[in-house]
């Protein structure tokens, strides 16, 4: 691995608030505070020393306000941007005789304040948005036009995803809950219509406790003091769980509560299955890599993970970056003191090969991995990964056959690090300036009790 933070002039200066690659072609898009939306070519550096090179491409300017978020559509023909004051906008990919140019296709008004986060539909049909204003909206794409409203949050809305199975939804807010709706399609003159209702409102549970007898519920999430006006969280590409940012845990009722990132399998959305390991700092955004891979057959201390492939995802904080895989609980790299202000977002590029963060310093990260460092890809056919979605129903099913849980699920956890040694960590990944070096976790040493293991704290 390689790369670092780009000193480059992205956008004026000003905060870089999001990005994404394209599905196909690999353009990094990226928004932020100067209004504006810009495109990069990314291309990997001849010199094995060197970051990545990126070369300004255009920029597409219609926004009169800090753009918060933006995504592709799964296709690659649209691209969906929210911004303050309930701005959004659908673009789309127009080829023309000097090359292909994104028009304006459609503008979505009825957020009454700040877009902070959007998904779209697996088929591309349909967007999903959080705002300021406590709302969740299901947009349907072709139309331009709302589908739905869900209107349960009591604060701002600061992420939201879709179930890549197109079965639930998935929303984070700063009043501390974690909403999952699942789609119950209501029928009208024989027409089967899209409708989500909300199945779960995750807020809270019990912390371990000494005696049986007594229980103590503790806040899962972060409050509104969160320095960050993002809570990013993400479905795995294949459905089987979904991870979430701005995790708070307390090991016993009078124990410091713990940043961390919480893993909720698919079979059981009501609580969490997994509390990924603490870090000193909030987590505001996760993202996983769209490539699978091969297993390594690696010994792991857990046995929450069973699929038959490895994913890897990219846990940020406000000021490093976790990479993990699904064979192990602990990071197979850290990268931190990358930016001097808030991390903002996080994506992978289409093959696996680049993570790119961004950052309220007004600069991005890039990061490359050699060919194989992450593994070896699954499946390959035509350009998508052979466990991609392309036949659902047959996937679904190996899905549902593949994640494992248990019948009772309780927070899991695994290896950690004393707590000195996670501060040294950080002081020497720190140290009071960037620095774009990847810190290997140290050997942890794993005590297993009753099959689960306890959190590390590192970073």
């Amino acid at each position: 691995m390689k790369g670092g933070t780009l000193q480059i002039n992205w956008h004026d200066t000003k905060p870089v608030l999001t990005l994404d690659f394209h599905p196909l072609t690999g353009i990094l898009a990226t928004g932020g505070a100067d209004f504006d939306i810009k495109l990069w070519v990314i291309n990997p550096s001849e010199d094995k020393k060197k970051s990545p090179e990126v070369t300004y491409k255009t920029s597409l300017s219609y926004h009169s306000s800090a753009v918060n978020v933006l995504r592709f559509s799964p296709s690659g023909e649209h691209l969906a941007s929210g911004a303050d004051g309930g701005e959004m906008i659908l673009w789309k990919l127009h080829s023309t005789d000097g090359g292909e140019v994104w028009k304006v296709l459609k503008t979505l008004s009825f957020h009454r304040k700040d877009v902070l986060d959007l998904e779209w539909s697996n088929d591309g049909a349909y967007l999903i948005s959080g705002s300021v204003d406590n709302s969740c909206i299901i947009w349907d794409a072709n139309k331009g036009s709302v589908h739905q409203i869900l209107d349960g949050h009591f604060h701002y809305v600061q992420g939201v995803t879709w179930d890549p199975l197109s079965k639930y939804a998935a929303s984070l807010s700063s009043d501390r809950s974690c909403r999952i709706y699942v789609n119950k399609p209501s029928k009208m003159k024989g027409i089967e219509k899209m409708n989500f209702v909300s199945q779960h409102v995750i807020s809270k549970i019990e912390s371990q406790t000494g005696d049986e007898s007594k229980s103590a519920k503790s806040h899962l999430f972060l409050d509104e003091t969160l320095p960050s006006f993002f809570r990013r969280l993400a479905w795995s590409p294949d459905g089987s769980f979904l991870l979430v940012p701005a995790g708070s845990y307390k090991y016993s009722p009078t124990s410091a509560p713990t940043n961390t990132a919480f893993v909720f399998s698919r079979k059981d959305l009501s609580r969490p299955a997994l509390i990924l390991p603490g870090a000193s700092k909030p987590v505001v955004a996760t993202r996983f890599c769209p490539v699978s891979f091969k297993l390594r057959g690696s010994n792991s201390c857990t046995t929450f993970f069973k699929l038959p492939y490895r994913l890897i995802f990219a846990v940020a904080t406000l000021n490093s970056v976790y990479i993990y895989d699904t064979e192990g609980v602990e990071p197979i790299a850290v990268i931190a003191g990358l930016h001097y202000a808030a991390v903002t977002d996080i994506a992978w590029s289409p093959d696996g090969k680049f993570l790119a963060l961004s950052s309220q310093d007004g600069y991005c990260t890039l990061l490359e991995f050699e060919n194989e460092e992450l593994g070896t890809p699954f499946a390959v056919s035509e350009g998508k990964n052979a466990v991609g979605l392309g036949n659902r129903d047959e996937f679904q099913k190996t899905t549902e056959k593949s994640v494992e849980s248990n019948p009772n699920p309780s927070p899991s956890h695994c290896g950690r690090i004393a707590d000195a040694d996670g501060r040294k960590m950080e002081e020497q990944a720190n140290d009071g300036k960037p620095s774009s070096t990847a810190t290997k976790p140290a050997q942890i040493p794993t005590k297993v009790t009753k099959k689960r293991i306890t959190p590390m704290a590192i970073d």
